[in-house]
Order: C-alpha cells, then sequence, then structure tokens
C-alpha cells in the first residue's frame, strides 16, 4: 500500500489513541524510508468517514455550554473541547492526504506531518484530562470542523483556503486566550501543552496558506479576491477579532489579507 492508502486507512481508524499511534508510526515510517506514493491514483471512498467512536456525542454547535476553567469540571469540560478539536485536525490532515489526487509529493509529506503532530497534541491533552479525571468522550462536542472538510470535498482550492486557513487558523486567536485563563486557574501544565500546539498550529496553517497559493497560481486565480468568494460560496464562519496578528503573519498571510478578516461584518459580504 502506499502512503495515500495507508492515510486513508489510518482515517478509518475509530478509537483516537489507535488512531493517533498509527499516524504516528505512518510518520516515522514515511521520514525513515521511501513509501510508494501515486500521486494521481483515484481512491475509492469507503462508508463512514472518519473513524469515529460513539463518544463524544456530538450536538449543534450552540448547544454546547460555556466552559469556565475555573471549576474543576469546567477545566475539564474546555480540555475536553481542545482533545476534540486536535482529533478531529487528525481527521483533517489525513483527509487531505488522501483524497486530492495529481498533486505534488511535497504536498502529501505535508499533510501527514500534519496529522503526525495533530495527534501528539490530542495524547498530550487527553493525557492530562485524565489527571483531571476524565477521559474523551466524557462531555458532548460539535462537528464544525469535519462539517466544512465534508463541505469541500470536492474542490481542493475550497479547501485549501476554508479548513487550513479559516477554521484552524482561528486557534491561533483563541489560544493565547485561554492560557490566560488557564494560568489564573493555576493550570500550567495545559498552559505548557497549548504552547506546543500553538507552536505547531503556526508550521500547519502556514502549509494551508502555502498549498491555497499553490491552487490559486495553477487556476489563475487572484488567492485574496477567490477567498471572498470562497467564503461566500460555502457559507464560511464569520471570525470575530480579537486576531492574533503576530501568529497570523507568521503563518504567511498577508497584510491584505488581514485587513479583509478586521473588515466590518457588512462590508465582508461584497464579493469581488
Amino acid at each position: 500500500m502506499d502512503l495515500r492508502q495507508l492515510a486513508l486507512g489510518a482515517l478509518g481508524i475509530a478509537d483516537p489513541v489507535r488512531k493517533a499511534y498509527a499516524v504516528q508510526a505512518l510518520w516515522a515510517q514515511a521520514r525513515t524510508q521511501t513509501l510508494p506514493l501515486d500521486p494521481d491514483a483515484v481512491l475509492a471512498e469507503p462508508p463512514d468517514l472518519p473513524g469515529r467512536s460513539a463518544r463524544p456525542v456530538l450536538v449543534r454547535a450552540d448547544a454546547v455550554p460555556p466552559r469556565s476553567p475555573f471549576t474543576l469540571v469546567g477545566r475539564a469540560a474546555l480540555l475536553h473541547a481542545i482533545a476534540h478539536i486536535e482529533f478531529n485536525a487528525i481527521n483533517l490532515a489525513l483527509d487531505a492526504c488522501w483524497r486530492f489526487p495529481g498533486l505534488p509529493p511535497a504536498y502529501y509529506l505535508d499533510w501527514l506531518r500534519v496529522a503526525a503532530e495533530e495527534s501528539t497534541h490530542h495524547l498530550l491533552v487527553a493525557e492530562h484530562l485524565a489527571t483531571l479525571g476524565h477521559v474523551y468522550g466524557d462531555f458532548e462536542a460539535h462537528d464544525g470542523l469535519w462539517t466544512m472538510t465534508w463541505k469541500t470535498r470536492g474542490d481542493f482550492v475550497a479547501r485549501m483556503a476554508l479548513v487550513p486557513r479559516t477554521l484552524e487558523a482561528r486557534g491561533l486567536d483563541a489560544t493565547p486566550l485561554i492560557q490566560t485563563k488557564l494560568r489564573k486557574a493555576g493550570d500550567l501544565r495545559a498552559v505548557e501543552i497549548l504552547d506546543v500546539i500553538l507552536r505547531d498550529e503556526v508550521g500547519h496553517v502556514a502549509i494551508g496558506n502555502h498549498w491555497y497559493r499553490w491552487a490559486c497560481a495553477r487556476e489563475g486565480l487572484d488567492p485574496v479576491a477567490h477567498y471572498r468568494v470562497l467564503v461566500a460560496q460555502y457559507e464560511a464562519p464569520r471570525l470575530r477579532p480579537p486576531f492574533n496578528r503576530a501568529a497570523r503573519l507568521a503563518a504567511g498571510f498577508s497584510d491584505e489579507e488581514l485587513a479583509f478578516l478586521e473588515e466590518p461584518p457588512a462590508a465582508r459580504l461584497t464579493v469581488s
């Protein structure tokens, strides 16, 4: 089996811990030896992707209650939400790795590396969650990240625009704010874990930016103007300030792109 087939197999694994270790093993194999890779193969999509356990129970995003870190159960629920994001991020990266044919080999290796790093993030958060008396699956969660992944399954440009550099990039803005609350709550281990996540996520968003611009260049599209089109077409969530400008600039966003994010909502609805 080649790299893309193996990534698809890992995506189908339901158990989060087994999936995380399978992805890490696959990345270690890809780093230390040459794996077969057929970029042009059109792989058959199995049913019931992604693989995931019956828990956590998935509900609407607005049905997930607020999570205060200043009580033990509230902090556990907050960390559970982060573990869920990281588990979804494994799935997003694996899906990007197997789904789209005809791309440079570096593309597939980039997304396999992202999947492996997201696996590490999930395991770190889940391990810390256990010290609070909970496991991943104990709290309800929502499926917003995978919903956009599924909506963009037939549009490579939209996938790169709206998943890594829109939904996942939101973590660049949210993480420092969460760290401030966790630090006040005295959970310094959680703050340390989020330092690792934020560092790696800058790189993941940079990969999304790189391949989005590559795709736009291939299609003769202006990346800034076309992003507006895609936001409207796929009804991407409207991002609100504050934005972590330093992290977003480090991840490859341009000043023009940041200016678009900071526009008033009415202005953003205007598609060029």
